[in-house]
């Protein structure tokens, strides 16, 4: 029996426009076919976490997934790209851990993200309360650049893990492609989603839209699933996410449900509520315990990968929360 998509999803997005010399350098690159002209760019100036190195980080792990209309799939592995590549990652994981208290105590970092101040006042919590509906589209479309991708850079760990770690995860990965369903993926349900509150469906349609904030959290779950030895980095991000999910969920569908959408609107985020609850205690018992058993040296890069989501997780909110106080939009191109 096969199933109908209401919605239909584009495989492929164009070329983003550049932020500065290093994407610019990227993305004029790409436009040649077949690659023969190498981009060249001043990285150790750059700001790691600035528009134009996050927009080139993007834009090169993107030719893993789905690319980009009009580039040759040679430049998925062209050695003068992936060398500039390197350039950024080393930038880009050496802030990012500066920015974070480190340690190896995997259990204290994973038992404080089960633990809520009562003064907490997130971007979940704003837009339950009160957020109004064009923050809310806004919202739905800084979360496209990852939600219409969901699971897919999780998967690059399949390889790399072992036992009952990899037997685990793959059983989390196949709740979120849906069970193979393909109408019940994580990401067509937030095609529905989209589609539902009048956004764009297409995949990256708001790539060019999304600040460095948001790309960042997109970025690092790139280079950690696309490198074996950030593997345990990639756990921790993981166990984070599943963690965090279901309470923020289940506020995303209160929100959705005050400001008057239907079922298929809220879906997407009723369908987390329940299935991030069960995936949480999997991630972090058999997932993360397992690895750890094999592998305890790792106990450093899982408490990396939880804290790095939390700190990219926290920059995301405040600079939401702070356009929105200001009444102005998140977006680098308002919808």
């Amino acid at each position: 029996m096969t199933s109908t998509l209401p919605v239909p999803l584009a495989s492929r997005h164009t070329l983003p426009m550049p932020r500065g010399p290093v994407s610019e350098a990227v993305v004029e690159s790409l436009r040649s076919a077949p690659p023969g002209r190498w981009p060249t760019g001043e990285v150790a100036s750059a700001d790691p976490l600035g528009e134009d190195v996050q927009l080139a980080l993007h834009t090169c792990y993107e030719l893993h997934y789905q690319g980009f209309e009009g580039v040759d799939a040679d430049w998925e592995w062209e050695p003068g790209l992936l060398g500039l590549r390197a350039a950024m990652e080393r930038s880009f994981l050496a802030v990012l851990r500066d920015a974070v208290p480190g340690g190896e105590d995997v259990e204290d970092v994973l038992d404080g993200l089960l633990v809520e101040r009562p003064d907490a006042r997130g971007v979940s919590h704003f837009l339950r309360d009160e957020g109004e509906w064009w923050q809310m589209r806004e919202y739905l479309a800084h979360r496209s650049v990852y939600h219409l991708k969901e699971a897919d850079p999780h998967a690059w760990l399949i390889p790399r893990l072992q036992g009952r770690a990899k037997a685990s995860l793959v059983a989390v990965e196949f709740d979120e492609y849906g069970g193979g369903r393909a109408e019940r993926m994580h990401s067509r349900l937030y095609a529905d989603l989209l589609d539902d509150v009048g956004l764009d469906t297409r995949y990256l349609a708001y790539l060019d839209a999304v600040p460095a904030e948001m790309l960042a959290t997109v970025t690092m779950m790139s280079l950690f699933g696309l490198h074996r030895g950030l593997r345990g980095a990639m756990v921790g991000h993981f166990a984070a996410a599943e963690i965090t999910t279901a309470p923020s969920a289940r506020r995303m569908a209160n929100a959705l449900e005050r400001l008057g959408a239907g079922p298929r609107a809220t879906e997407f985020f009723t369908e987390h509520i329940e299935a991030d609850a069960v995936h949480e205690q999997v991630l972090r018992h058999e997932v993360v315990g397992d690895l750890l058993r094999r592998e305890p040296e790792l106990a450093a890069d899982v408490v990396l990968g939880v804290q790095a989501t939390d700190f990219l997780e926290g920059r995301l909110g405040d600079h939401l929360l702070g356009r929105w106080a200001e009444g102005k939009s998140s977006l680098r191109r308002p919808l």
